[in-house]
């Protein structure tokens, strides 16, 4: 295990710095993409680089952008990795319907870029697609499991389904070790601030720090199927140690709508969400995915991966660390 390869793009996202700590425990060697920037945006994967055991000895950086093939040929001649995670993406929802043009070339065409660039490196690898929930939008079944059909209801949606078939086709065509992780909605700490669930667990720790009185949110009665990212980059790891490349739901197979996110976090502090929320149209979506929940079955079974942390524990841990990132002491305000 120890000679292993992997490389990660998306790497400085909430997933890739949960899959980097991950397989440098398992004594991985990690390679990550990074795009170039004025200002530094590795604020997720800099406490790597203070760990003396791994600093400079098994984790790298390097600049790239998933538009540029030519790039992605050359890193993967040069990184031989046994392992490839592609997460990178415009993975933002609401933004995908003001950015479709751009989302479909990074977060679909991407895609197809890196699987050709497996091909033309000659590279002998293992191949993880991130696929997503959004992909069955407006549902055809409840819970949605590997085989209900998709129907996106965003460009983004749109885009992980033409990289989803894309991977699938790979797999077939060229025999290559290639897996979708179908992930529904996972968080934590590190999810980004524009995500809702880390826009409610900011505003409440500001609103306790009195830095803000009220938080604008879109549709409260959205569900959504919440896990944990750090489960959720485990599954990924444990595809590709499978025997065969298959396509696996990732999902708790329970639902929870914003509103009931926002009260729990509300509540935590003893405050009551409905003297602070306020609905704003701006944040609602052209075409809303009402509900989903996934059915991980097939993953439980054959991956023998499960859920270790509910939706009340996840609330709680989001709560605490953004408490803690304002200067409060989550013993003394939470309930």
């Amino acid at each position: 295990m120890a000679n292993k390869k992997a490389f990660i793009t998306g790497l400085t996202g909430q997933d890739g710095s949960y899959l980097a700590e991950l397989l440098l425990e398992k004594g991985y060697e990690v390679h990550g993409l990074i795009r170039r920037s004025s200002s530094f945006n590795t604020g997720r994967v800099d406490h790597i680089y203070q760990d003396p055991h791994i600093s400079g000895a098994r984790f790298f950086l390097h600049y790239g952008d998933l538009s540029d093939s030519s790039n992605l040929n050359r890193l993967l001649r040069k990184i031989q990795p046994d392992e490839i995670y592609h997460l990178g993406a415009q993975s933002h929802v609401r933004v995908s319907f003001d950015m479709p043009e751009y989302t479909a070339d990074v977060t679909g065409v991407g895609t197809v870029r890196l699987l050709d660039a497996i091909l033309e490196s000659g590279v002998s690898t293992k191949f993880y697609q991130a696929s997503s929930s959004e992909m069955f939008g407006k549902v055809h079944e409840t819970p949605q499991k590997e085989t209900t059909a998709f129907y996106p209801r965003s460009p983004y949606g749109c885009a992980k389904v033409y990289s989803y078939w894309i991977t699938v086709n790979y797999r077939e065509a060229y025999n290559l070790f290639a897996c979708n992780g179908i992930l529904f909605n996972h968080e934590s700490p590190r999810r980004g601030e524009t995500f809702v669930t880390r826009k409610i667990t900011r505003a409440v720790a500001r609103i306790v720090a009195k830095k803000q009185k009220e938080l604008y949110l879109g549709n409260l009665d959205a569900k959504r199927d919440w896990g944990y990212a750090k489960d959720y980059v485990k599954a990924m790891w444990m595809m590709l140690q499978n025997n065969k490349p298959d396509d696996f739901v990732i999902a708790t197979g329970e639902t929870h709508s914003v509103r009931e996110f926002a009260d729990l976090a509300f509540k935590s502090v003893g405050l009551n969400y409905q003297e602070h929320v306020k609905i704003d149209p701006k944040y609602f979506r052209p075409t809303e995915v009402d509900l989903l929940v996934g059915d991980a079955t097939r993953a439980k079974k054959e991956l023998n991966w499960a859920p270790t942390v509910t939706f009340a524990q996840l609330v709680h841990m989001m709560m605490e660390a953004d408490l803690k990132l304002e200067g409060l002491d989550p013993q003394k305000v939470m309930r």
